[in-house]
């Protein structure tokens, strides 16, 4: 395995389905199995490093020319599972919303118009012949999304502080795949009583059907990612986003709007202190 570079890369969480080698058709579950079975597996800070050198070539290389081969790896009760990269797919995937996240001269200069557009045109040949496609991971920059923290509950946080040898802090939580659907349905079921469609209802909408493409014995996992780089190490330690999504939804369902306020807004002011770090000098 080759390292682009020993420095961190922040300012992205991500949502992660491992799902277990019997899932997989015959021959891809063959690589996997051999795959697990290594040494040294990569890093989602070596996807990460790998990514920004493709974009620091000239001409920058939007959407890799292949499709990773590597995986994250779980082993749950004993069964082994994976997590592929699928960066070609993502990378695709990606594209659409970078028109409303840069200005079109930055987006320009990132990523030449001739550039997206060899992307867009090879995406479009690949998804003929493969229409089924979904990426097992899904990534977000400078915030953890509130409908990730819906299927996830406080008391499966695992967080590890930074250590004095320069071992970087770590915040994530892990569910089995049954768990994350009934939490999802129930506060869907919960905000579609109480509230009037919205964002938070489209976008559980949205993880719901994504999540029913696995298989049901997949595990879930809501990684911190490099944002643990970003947030102070107390502000970090404290983070119970989950417990007070879990607080608001409750709140909600008994019919107290002022406790789900309350809760929301602690979580809501939480993450805006994290995104408008995006655009501080």
């Amino acid at each position: 395995m080759s390292v682009v570079s020993s420095v961190l890369v922040p300012y992205a969480s991500y949502l992660r389905v491992y799902e277990p080698l019997a899932a997989f058709p015959e021959a891809e579950r063959a690589h996997w199995a051999r795959y697990a079975g290594r040494d040294l597996i990569p890093t989602a800070q070596d996807e990460l490093r790998r990514s920004l050198a493709d974009l620091a070539a000239t001409p920058p290389v939007g959407v890799p020319a292949h499709e990773s081969a590597d995986a994250f790896v779980a082993e749950v009760d004993g069964v082994v599972c994976v997590c592929p990269w699928r960066t070609r797919l993502r990378g695709w995937l990606a594209l659409d919303g970078l028109a409303d996240m840069f200005p079109g001269p930055v987006l320009d200069a990132v990523l030449p118009p001739v550039v997206r557009g060899q992307a867009v045109a090879d995406h479009e040949r690949w998804a003929e012949r493969n229409p089924d496609a979904r990426p097992w991971i899904r990534t977000a920059v400078w915030q953890v999304p509130v409908r990730w923290f819906v299927l996830v509950s406080d008391e499966e946080r695992e967080y590890r502080a930074a250590g004095e040898d320069g071992e970087p802090a770590a915040l994530r939580y892990r569910t089995p795949m049954v768990q994350a659907r009934r939490r999802l349905a129930r506060a869907l079921k919960t905000l579609r009583e109480t509230m009037d469609e919205g964002p938070l209802t489209e976008g559980l909408v949205d993880v719901g059907r994504w999540l029913e493409e696995f298989h049901p014995r997949a595990l879930v996992e809501l990684d911190y990612g490099g944002l643990v780089h970003a947030l102070p190490a107390k502000q970090l330690a404290e983070d119970r986003s989950a417990a007070d999504v879990a607080e608001s939804i409750a709140a909600l369902r008994a019919g107290d709007g002022e406790g789900a306020s309350e809760a929301y807004s602690r979580l809501s002011e939480r993450w805006r202190s994290v995104r408008d770090r995006q655009f501080a000098n």
